[in-house]
């Protein structure tokens, strides 16, 4: 039987642990060439004296008769993530795929939150996922240009509800979801000039971000379905990196168990055109007939 992603290329950040692993398992077992990258960092984004989990996920891929590297560069930097891109193509002669997946969670009320708070979890979901974008969407800008072909290239981001609709107490991390949401979106019209699609997710599963914050979660669902397993997830992303999804861009979905759907793009609502300058205090009426329309 044919497998969609054969000898596509495909980096996963984030890759040795929770969905990450998932993604990277199930590229593998789809026949991609999949180069792990994980820093094996703790959940707040500190330094653990824990093995290497990109390691552990490699030795498992390659049990199973899959190729793959490690990779432990810091893709939040511009330059740790151009040498992630670089080894994947050093190694392997191209990339095809870019899933990027690595994210922490150091949760604050706002009036709480220092500015390493912010920092860490912005630089490493919102810096983590433009940096590698950057350094994919040049080598295929490049390779499009010198064979005149559609690179052919796929970005898959990972964002999440909280991106969309807010939640209190995470600040930082909504900030950067929703950021990530953006860049999609933008990248997605920039390089679609080369022949290269980026798409989003918004998935939810069984993972350290979420069973810190619901502890319930660590159990796995009764009956022959765990809805709650992060492999739920993968196969919207082997589809996504695969060929078959050439003509499908700049979308949100949102995933959860064996649910798929769309998270539609924002739109105006309703307004009221006053023909000239509000005069401020005839605002207030004004604002709240609008708030009563919706």
């Amino acid at each position: 039987m044919s497998r969609i992603c054969e000898g596509r290329v495909v980096i996963v950040t984030g890759g040795g642990r929770g969905l990450g692993r998932a993604h990277a398992q199930a590229l593998a077992t789809e026949g991609a060439i999949v180069v792990v990258n994980d820093r094996g960092l703790a959940l707040d984004g500190g330094t653990t004296s824990a093995g290497s989990p990109a390691d552990t996920v490699v030795a498992e891929i390659r049990k199973a008769g899959g190729q793959a590297i490690a990779s432990a560069d810091d893709i939040s930097s511009w330059d740790g993530a151009g040498r992630l891109v670089e080894s994947a193509i050093a190694t392997f002669g191209r990339l095809d795929a870019l899933v990027c997946n690595a994210g922490n969670l150091v949760d604050r009320e706002l009036a709480d939150m220092s500015q390493q708070d912010w920092e860490s979890v912005v630089s490493t979901h919102l810096n983590g996922h433009a940096a590698p974008l950057h350094h994919a969407a040049k080598y295929w800008r490049a390779l499009a240009t010198k064979t005149g072909d559609p690179a052919g290239g796929r970005v898959v981001l990972t964002t999440s509800t909280a991106g969309v609709w807010g939640d209190g107490g995470r600040a930082n991390y909504n900030s950067a979801k929703a950021g990530i949401i953006l860049l999609g979106r933008t990248a997605a019209i920039e390089l679609a000039h080369f022949g290269a699609t980026v798409n989003i997710i918004a998935p939810f599963a069984r993972t350290r971000m979420t069973i810190s914050l619901d502890a319930e979660l660590a159990k796995q669902s009764p009956g022959p379905f765990d809805r709650a397993a992060p492999e739920n997830i993968s196969p919207l992303v082997v589809w996504l990196c695969s060929e078959n999804s050439a003509d499908v861009t700049g979308e949100v979905f949102e995933i959860h168990a064996g649910r798929v759907g769309l998270i539609e793009q924002p739109r105006r609502g309703p307004h009221i055109d006053h023909g000239g300058r509000w005069d401020p205090a005839e605002l207030g009426d004004a604002i709240k007939q609008l708030l009563e329309s919706r």
